[in-house]
């Protein structure tokens, strides 16, 4: 099966070429969607030197409009069977992707979570208001749509293709993430969960999530499960 990575750029250019070598030295016919939303850095630059270098990179360009935007664009250019949303920043290392996938390979699942709090990967100890946050997020979650998740805001989501081209998707920013995660309880899509390993990073090291986006978030999950 055919695996398209969807990864959207933002001034990551320190570390996207790192994750493109570790995309293509995966066992695995890939092909890879690169949006650069908006970045100053020379971002765009490296992917483009990169595909030249190794092969094939579909870039998309456009104004800085946030994670969301860059997803919802990338969509329509997926080629593959299965859609793995991938960071730019190596939070998330593609190594764990074949076995994040091996569920929807299977005939299993629609939709797999890699989950950075059921334990077993390597992880880094990161701020505790963001782990607290996270820990919330996915107990609304589980309110909300009478479900087990665990790590709601992960930025791993694996996808049968089609799933996710049925979703509605709106969100230009992280508030993706909640949209996704509502919008795939709402259309009973068959959703399974796997331990993945988390590098993140501070704020000094280039995090931008915040606060308000946890805020946001919360309004989103509401929102989507009220959607007719």
């Amino acid at each position: 099966m055919r695996v398209s990575f969807l990864i959207a750029a933002h001034n990551e250019v320190a570390t996207i070429r790192e994750v493109l070598d570790r995309i293509d030295a995966l066992p695995l016919d890939a092909q890879i969607i690169c949006v650069d939303d908006g970045s100053t850095d020379g971002t765009a630059e490296a992917v483009e030197a990169w595909s030249r270098e190794h092969g094939e990179v579909v870039l998309l360009r456009q104004p800085h409009r946030g994670k969301g935007a860059a997803v919802r664009a990338a969509i329509p250019l997926v080629e593959g069977d299965i859609a793995v949303i991938q960071d730019a920043d190596m939070e998330y290392d593609p190594i764990d992707v074949p076995a994040l996938i091996e569920p929807i390979e299977r005939g299993a699942a629609d939709v797999v979570f890699g989950s950075r709090l059921l334990g077993g990967r390597p992880q880094r100890a990161y701020l505790f208001w963001h782990l607290l946050g996270n820990r919330f997020l996915s107990f609304l979650t589980n309110v909300l749509y009478n479900t087990t998740l665990t790590d709601m805001e992960t930025g791993y989501k694996a996808f049968r293709s089609d799933a996710l081209r049925s979703l509605r998707l709106t969100q230009d920013d992280f508030a993706i993430e909640p949209e996704l995660t509502g919008e795939v309880f709402n259309r009973g899509l068959r959703i399974y969960q796997l331990p993945i390993a988390y590098y993140g990073r501070t704020y000094a090291e280039g995090k931008e999530i915040t606060w308000r986006d946890g805020v946001k978030a919360v309004r989103v999950l509401i929102q989507v499960r009220l959607r007719r």
